[in-house]
């Protein structure tokens, strides 16, 4: 597996698997019009030029993604997809890894999921980042807000 820098040529690729991602987790909530799924091309390719997205490739195809930016000394991490197939693998770990070391001089992290995203809560407070926040977006979903100080 070789992880790096996305590049533009890459944008199609990564949102046909943000959207095959994101449907286990349109499921857990019985809501399929969550952003990930409902972003357009345009939308992402805006998204692109804002943020460093890193890729994972098996053989060259992309397995898994993950994006993030800093401001004010946090990086903010999102959306980390892992390809149904190649999911408990330790793509998603390897990723994770891969966006702290791009962003290191971070004074810390932070990244949110569902409250209900059992498997994302699991991987995220193994990789060291702690609940410190929640907030409901709808009557159905409410986000936990993770972070990780840079030490």
């Amino acid at each position: 597996m070789i992880i790096e820098r996305a590049d533009t040529a890459d944008v199609p690729d990564l949102l046909a698997l943000q959207k095959l991602a994101y449907r286990s987790e349109a499921a857990i909530y019985d809501d399929y019009t969550i952003p990930p799924l409902t972003q357009t091309l345009d939308e992402i390719g805006v998204d692109f030029e804002r943020q460093i997205y890193l890729k994972a490739t098996v053989n060259g195809e992309i397995v898994g993604a993950v994006r993030g930016y800093i401001d004010q000394g946090t990086c903010y991490v999102g959306r980390l997809i892992v390809h149904p197939d190649h999911q408990n693998q330790g793509i998603g770990t390897r990723l994770i890894g891969a966006i702290e070391a791009h962003f290191d001089g971070a004074a810390r992290f932070e990244l949110f999921t569902g409250f209900r995203s059992e498997r994302n809560l699991y991987l995220y407070q193994k990789l060291g980042y702690r609940e410190y926040r929640r907030a409901a977006v709808t009557p159905a979903l409410e986000l936990v807000y993770l972070e990780k100080l840079n030490e």
